[in-house]
């Protein structure tokens, strides 16, 4: 009952962390656009711009004041719950998947590290990650944006090595996308909401507004804007092994995260022209190249059975060791104290069963050995090599 309870408070914690992320994420995409989309040309005194759209069968009008109205609306909409919410969720799912059983989810499996540690590392890098970001952001690099940019991204690359070596693939991968999150919502809650404080009291109180302020804002604002892309994959990267799976899953983040931003650029320049075109054609090459260099490279002739002579019974030993290192939990009723079902709705009840997922069997426990999860059953090198090879041979179970 306990792991049944966990699995649905995990999808309740993620279903909202999803849905508001949408919401924080969706609203800065639109904003970016609106930014990008305004007819600057000959505005009405005190606009720099407006826009016309149509939508959901409305027509819509809109401005955008150089400083403020001249009146400062009784409603006045803020976007600030949207980021809040996104990052208090995340936290608590960081909590729920990784730190409830940190042994199992968090920790590389053989990781000499006490769990108590391992999410002190955790929480702790977060909390250090802002502070480092935040210190540069307020440091002369912040007067040079690109090469700012520059030194963030190797920073945050080093973070996903860093983690690389204490956590398992998934939480290092989960652990840098939090990392950057924190960074957003810091910039939210610490810069840009104070900075839009300041505006509007000025405002009101018919004073000029700091201008320092609305600087940071827009720093940190732009920032956030190239972080999106590469968190959106951060929060669906659990689903691909051959990433976070792989003994280089660092350099393939960074790779994936560079070209992300590279689309990014693209999509926030092609209003004012197209020489960043070659943008997308670049990402697309860019994750061709990822998913061959990222590729298992079987063996050009298969290995000999790791247990016993060949024969009949090839296919007898492979079932053995998948029942007692794998259908603990991939069953119709899983033995595991850890789940409530079969993970992903996987099974190995039967050999067709078996045969049917020899190839994901080859991706999670042979060649990216993330599978079992922790490696909490104990599955050896001699009996991964076993099932590598039977499945090299065609997976036969007759």
């Amino acid at each position: 009952m306990e792991a049944h309870l966990t699995e649905w408070l995990n999808l309740t914690v993620r279903w909202i962390h999803m849905i508001v992320g949408i919401a924080w994420i969706g609203a800065s995409f639109y904003f970016v656009w609106l930014e990008n989309n305004l007819d600057r040309t000959n505005p009405r005194e005190g606009l720099s711009g407006d826009l016309w759209a149509i939508h959901g069968g409305g027509i819509y009008h809109l401005e955008k004041y150089k400083l403020a109205p001249p009146r400062m609306p009784e409603k006045l909409h803020w976007f600030k719950w949207e980021a809040y919410a996104t990052w208090l969720s995340g936290i608590s799912l960081l909590g729920v998947v990784y730190y409830l059983n940190p042994g199992l989810y968090l920790l590389a499996p053989g990781s000499a590290l006490a769990p108590a540690a391992g999410v002190a590392i955790g929480l702790g890098s977060l909390l250090l990650g802002w502070l480092v970001y935040d210190a540069l952001c307020d440091s002369s690099l912040g007067k040079r944006p690109a090469l700012l940019g520059a030194v963030l991204f190797a920073l945050i690359v080093l973070a996903a090595w860093g983690y690389s070596r204490v956590f398992g693939g998934r939480a290092a991968y989960l652990h840098t996308g939090a990392l950057i999150g924190t960074i957003m919502v810091g910039n939210v809650f610490r810069i840009i909401m104070p900075a839009q404080r300041d505006l509007v009291k000025a405002i009101e109180e018919g004073r000029q507004p700091d201008p320092r302020l609305p600087a940071k804002g827009l720093l940190r604002s732009r920032h956030n804007n190239y972080f999106t892309l590469p968190v959106l994959f951060v929060m669906i990267s659990n689903h691909f092994p051959s990433t976070y799976g792989s003994r280089y899953n660092w350099l393939i983040l960074a790779a994936i995260a560079l070209l992300s931003v590279l689309v990014r650029h693209y999509f926030n320049t092609r209003h004012r022209s197209q020489k960043f075109a070659w943008a997308l054609p670049t990402a697309a090459l860019g994750l061709l190249c990822l998913a061959f260099v990222s590729a298992p490279r079987p063996p050009a002739t298969p290995a000999p059975l790791a247990v016993g002579p060949a024969g009949s019974g090839q296919f007898a030993r492979v079932e053995a060791v998948i029942r007692e290192r794998c259908a603990v939990c991939h069953s119709a009723s899983p033995t595991s104290e850890l789940v409530g079902a079969a993970p992903a709705g996987v099974m190995f009840d039967t050999p067709e069963q078996i045969r049917q997922q020899a190839a994901r069997i080859r991706a999670q426990a042979v060649a990216s050995q993330v599978m079992p999860l922790g490696n909490v059953t104990g599955m050896t090198a001699q009996e991964r090599e076993l099932i590598g090879a039977w499945i090299d041979r065609g997976a036969r179970i007759d």
